[in-house]
């Protein structure tokens, strides 16, 4: 499916989807962010973004020995967490699919009919 124009709110979340793996991705490797969670990007700079994500996290899961690691962070309000590895990469998925689903139904309610998004179809 091709837009010609994507929906206000649908370019919020997506931006925020991009923001929050990559933000993720630097508490692992222990690295300042680039973005702030809710930072609108240009929709000509999502291809780029997420590929820096993958090719990240796919840098991390490549070069890690236990995925039961402590990761130590610090939220974007400051506060002082740690969670094992696996569970971060987890949610960066769960959450994503989360905004993902927000964004079906913001296209259904834009009239944009969305394509599936079910795993399996793309196992076909």
């Amino acid at each position: 499916m091709e837009l010609k124009e994507v929906p206000e709110n649908t370019a919020s979340l997506f931006s925020h989807i991009l923001n929050a793996h990559h933000i993720w991705n630097m508490r692992v490797l222990g690295k300042t962010r680039e973005y702030d969670v809710w930072q609108a990007h240009d929709v000509k700079d999502w291809e780029d973004i997420h590929y820096e994500n993958q090719r990240t996290t796919f840098e991390i899961i490549t070069n890690i020995d236990d995925f039961e690691k402590r990761v130590d962070y610090e939220t974007t309000e400051g506060r002082v967490f740690a969670n094992d590895l696996k569970d971060i990469l987890f949610h960066i998925i769960n959450h994503s699919t989360h905004h993902r689903g927000q964004i079906l139904a913001d296209f259904r309610a834009n009239g944009i009919e969305p394509d599936g998004l079910d795993y399996i179809s793309y196992k076909r």
